[in-house]
């Protein structure tokens, strides 16, 4: 019997695939949505922190770590995660690896997960609070 194979899919293929089921927001709607009790996870690696700042009250996960650190029956999951319905927002710098998180994020059963469209420079450019990160 031969393996069935099928057409690769490109990243934007697949980024649209993943979006569908995602209902993103707006960094307005982070924001409201935070202060509402979501969790935002900052996705992004150290050196655009360093560079941009940080949103305060974000969770800094690196990308590579994020699974273990949010599934809510994980044995490396962070105090943040604490059930499955937790609301939680992805952050990445532009908007499109925290796409494909929080796609992987809804695979784990954390079903409310979504992203911020345009990242962290969303964020900056709509003027919402940003500190330094600290050495």
């Amino acid at each position: 019997m031969s393996a069935e194979r099928t057409r690769p899919v490109g990243i934007d293929d697949l980024l649209d695939r993943v979006r569908v089921g995602l209902d993103r927001v707006t960094a307005e709607e982070a924001f409201a949505e935070a202060a509402d009790g979501a969790l935002l996870v900052d996705i992004r690696y150290a050196a655009l922190r360093d560079r941009d700042g940080l949103i305060p009250g974000a969770l800094v996960v690196e990308r590579n770590e994020l699974e273990w650190r949010l599934d809510p029956q994980g044995s490396h999951r962070a105090a943040e995660a604490t059930g499955h319905d937790l609301r939680v927002v992805v952050i990445c710098n532009e908007g499109y690896a925290s796409s494909l998180a929080a796609g992987s994020l809804r695979q784990l059963g954390l079903h409310r997960a979504t992203d911020l469209i345009g990242g962290f420079q969303a964020w900056r450019t709509a003027g919402l609070p940003v500190t330094a990160a600290t050495a």
